[in-house]
């Protein structure tokens, strides 16, 4: 795949590549040439999971302060945008981390009241699971005081039980259908996320949660020319940003409607459990203990958002009807019930071809590690969610530093033959989008910012050989591609990215502050220094 001297290019496809006399004997009249004097040339990146809209509105529009900001500065920033609004207009924003909870007393819909009460004000925490938001928000979503309680979600209430403002999963979903985007705004932001994972090398990518409004939008943007990268989209069957699933039937339609040749939807989105930080991740065993948790009690499939029954259920019927799922599992018993999941529908349908993937793969357990290689399911993994970084404090605050150091299994995995995918989950968790932070965390368990010390299970470190598969080849394979992109092969579409200096003479931690000079898709330049 890397040891490639020379690249023929004919229509945006690889006519050959190979040793430089071999391809140079394929120069004619007419034929471009270019010597790149040594650089270093590799395969576009695939990113398996990001939320390519939502992270480019994030940076475009909303109220944001970064993951290493104060509450002061945070509250600031709203009181600053509020003075701009009028009635009518809304304030999004955030990320508050789980360590502002205490800033926020007992009622903490009543520090944003102090902001506004007319203009609704939702803020998400670093996960993006959990909303914090002031009583227009709660009343405009018709979160009143006596409101009952939603199932898949949790719905924090004062003394008087009232909500106070702090809502997890689908407990946030009336709030969230709030905010909209229009369809300039969607426009805008189509250009600055093509445009920023071009200049990160990402020539591929599957959006992990699409609704119509978002396959409209990626539609519309690769009509106009916008979008040079390829893509999947994995159409909401069921969500915690959802009041009901969307029907098999609108799934299809979608399905059909929105697919072009870039844009791939025969793809699938479950949801099975939510965050560690507001104790929405299914595991096994029970949190550490807080207040009005009884850890003796502890259920394992409390926190699951969907019944195992009806999982398996859907699980079997999208699989039937030619769909790749993708579910949402953080905890062990998620993980372990998706993978039940895909067994039922292998026994029930047979062998599909259709690779489902277990996104984030977070906490496998010991049982579960092999099943992945004997379901041809994909491990898809978010070094950058869990290596040492602004919300590490709150993971060990509910979960012990103990059971950190099981998360992120890479090493495992590997040796148990699972096939392993790379994932960012922009803006959900991570700042950014940049790859070369996780390819750099995967080496070496650390975080190459320097603000953030300290090493996650440093035995379960890959190679760099080991690690490249997951962002090249492998994203290529869980996007329908295989055949297409991924690797510099003839036949293939020309794909591909240069660096001044080769990753097998840097540095592991340096590889995390690489900067691509140009990335080409299709065999045109979309990204150049």
């Amino acid at each position: 795949m890397l040891n490639v001297q020379a690249l023929a290019i004919k229509d945006g496809r690889i006519l050959a590549a190979g040793k430089d006399q071999e391809v140079m004997n394929l120069v004619g009249p007419g034929t471009k040439t270019t010597n790149l004097y040594g650089r270093f040339v590799m395969p576009g990146l695939v990113e398996s999971h990001t939320h390519a809209l939502w992270g480019a509105c994030r940076d475009l529009f909303d109220v944001y302060v970064g993951y290493n900001a104060t509450f002061e500065m945070l509250t600031d920033a709203v009181r600053a945008r509020s003075e701009h609004l009028e009635t009518g207009d809304f304030i999004y924003g955030g990320p508050w981390r789980l360590d502002m909870r205490h800033a926020m007393g007992n009622d903490p819909k009543a520090i944003l009241d102090n902001i506004s009460t007319t203009i609704p004000i939702i803020l998400v925490d670093t996960s993006q699971h959990i909303l914090w938001c002031n009583s227009k928000a709660l009343e405009l979503a018709g979160l009143v005081p006596d409101v009952a309680d939603i199932p898949g979600g949790v719905i924090e209430r004062t003394s008087n039980g009232a909500p106070n403002g702090i809502l997890a999963e689908s407990a946030g979903a009336s709030v969230r259908a709030l905010m909209t985007r229009s369809q300039s705004q969607l426009a805008e932001a189509s250009r600055e996320f093509t445009r920023y994972f071009n200049s990160l090398g990402i020539t591929a990518f599957k959006e992990p949660m699409a609704y119509e409004e978002d396959l409209k939008a990626y539609l519309e943007a690769d009509q106009r020319g916008d979008l040079s990268l390829h893509m999947a989209a994995h159409i909401v069957r069921q969500s915690p940003m959802s009041v009901e699933p969307i029907p098999f039937e609108t799934m299809d339609r979608l399905r059909w409607e929105y697919a072009s040749t870039n844009i791939r939807t025969n793809f699938a989105k479950l949801f099975l459990d939510g965050v560690a930080p507001g104790h929405t991740a299914s595991f096994f065993e029970p949190y550490i203990a807080f207040s009005g948790y009884d850890v003796d009690a502890h259920d394992p499939n409390a926190t699951l958002l969907m019944d195992p029954k009806l999982l398996n259920e859907t699980v079997i019927e999208l699989d039937n009807r030619g769909y790749v799922i993708k579910m949402h599992a953080v905890g062990d018993n998620a993980i372990r019930k998706g993978l039940d999941a895909i067994e039922a529908a292998r026994i029930t349908n047979g062998p599909s071809g259709l690779r489902h993937e277990i996104a984030h793969s977070v906490f496998v357990s010991d049982q579960d590690l092999g099943r992945f290689d004997q379901l041809d399911a994909i491990a898809e993994m978010s070094p950058k969610l869990w290596f040492p970084n602004a919300a590490t404090s709150a993971q060990i605050a509910v979960l012990g530093e103990s059971r950190l150091q099981k998360a992120h299994r890479i090493g495992d995995l590997l040796a148990a033959g699972a096939e392993m995918t790379y994932a960012s989950d922009w803006p959900a968790s991570a700042p950014d989008a940049n790859p070369w932070v996780g390819l750099s965390g995967m080496l070496t368990r650390r975080n190459c910012n320097p603000d953030f010390s300290g090493t996650l299970a440093k035995d379960q470190a890959i190679s760099l050989v080991e690690a490249l598969p997951l962002f090249t080849t492998n994203g290529a394979r869980s996007l329908g591609m295989g055949n297409e992109t991924g690797s510099l092969s003839a036949g293939k579409w020309a794909d591909f990215i240069i660096l001044n200096e080769s990753l097998f003479e840097m540095d592991a931690i340096e590889i995390g502050n690489t900067r691509v000079q140009q990335t080409v898709w299709k065999g045109n330049v979309v990204h150049s220094l």
